[in-house]
Parts: C-alpha cells; sequence; structure tokens
C-alpha cells in the first residue's frame, strides 16, 4: 500500500524541520517561522502541479497562472494569513512567448487582486511543471492549524467538494455544460 502524503511526511521529513524560529514545521497547510515584525508569525507554503497530473495537457495558460497562485493563496487563508511575497519555479519543455504571456496575465491578476508581490524564482527546461512558495504574515498565536479543529466547530468550503477531481477524471457522458463547469472548477479554483 503506497504512503499517504501525511505518512511520508512523519517517515521522511518531519524530523527535519527542527531549528530557532520554527514554530510550526512540516504538516500543516503552512509552516510558521518567527515573524518579519515583532508580533507577527511569517506563514510559508509551497506547491508544485505538474502537466498530466494537476492539469491537462493544452490546459489555458492564463487559467493555470491563476491556479498556480490560488492554491498557494487558500493555503495561506487556511491558516488565518494575510499573504504578502509568492516565488516562482517554472520548469518548461521550452519558451513559448504567446504561452508564458497568458499564464503570467492570469498569475499577475490573482497576485494584484490580493496584493502578493512577486520576490523571485527560477526556470529550467524539462517536462512542464509549476512551482510557487508562498508567504503571509499572521499575529503571533493566531494562526488555524489543522490541530486545532474540534468535534461541534463549523467548517466552510468554498465550491462543490469533489468538483476539480472529476475534472481530472473526465468521465464519459457528461453533458457539456457539466463538464464545462467541471473544468472551471478545476482550471480557476
Amino acid at each position: 500500500m503506497p504512503l499517504t502524503e501525511f505518512a511520508l511526511i512523519a517517515r521522511h521529513f518531519s524530523a527535519l524541520d527542527r531549528a530557532p524560529g520554527v514554530h510550526l514545521g512540516v504538516g500543516d497547510d503552512a509552516a510558521l517561522l518567527a515573524g518579519p515584525a515583532p508580533g507577527q508569525q511569517l506563514a510559508v507554503t509551497v506547491d508544485s502541479m505538474v502537466e498530466g497530473v494537476h492539469f491537462a495537457a493544452g490546459c489555458d495558460p492564463e487559467a493555470l497562472g491563476h491556479k498556480l497562485l490560488a492554491v498557494n493563496l487558500s493555503d495561506l487563508a487556511a491558516m488565518g494569513a494575510e499573504p504578502l511575497w509568492a516565488t516562482l519555479a517554472l520548469t518548461l519543455p521550452a519558451a513559448d512567448d504567446s504561452w508564458l504571456a497568458a499564464f503570467s496575465r492570469g498569475f499577475a491578476a490573482l497576485a494584484a487582486r490580493h496584493r502578493v508581490a512577486l520576490v523571485g524564482g527560477d526556470t529550467t527546461r524539462g517536462p512542464l511543471t509549476l512551482t510557487v512558495q508562498a508567504a503571509g504574515q499572521v499575529p503571533e498565536g493566531q494562526a488555524l492549524r489543522r490541530s486545532g479543529a474540534r468535534p461541534g466547530d463549523l467548517l466552510f468550503v468554498t465550491g462543490t467538494l469533489g468538483d476539480a477531481g472529476l475534472a481530472l477524471r473526465d468521465p464519459p457522458g457528461l453533458d457539456p455544460a457539466a463538464r464545462a463547469t467541471l473544468r472551471a472548477r478545476l482550471e480557476r479554483p
């Protein structure tokens, strides 16, 4: 039986987060580090998306730019953090200027909406893989952690659970309107 994400982290990486300034290490929506200002903690998260795994080949690059940043902003929001900065790493089969322009538009529009500055990154050649690391701040001691959930708490979600996963599977027999709705949930969370 393959390891789940959390079992893999616990087995191979959970002991590697021991350092001064680390308030919460691996295993939650974001790490919590000593903050940039007194009374603040820095929340840091990173997500990668791989073509054929997290998005279909030929996916609209503008929607993809939006989605890549959105999944990271979602992690910061889950912790109660205000987003500040992001870094972007692109592994591209080739530098396609029109694809990059569209991708950048989607990324930039969402970054502007949430006042997130792109502060660095990396580019390399290879199979299409996109990675964002995002950081935000949260008042010390006020981060929302997965371990803080208790029976009886209210949980809030946006959209319909499972839509993006169903869009990835693209089951036969869906009418075009349902397929378009699912695709929108996958590409523009």
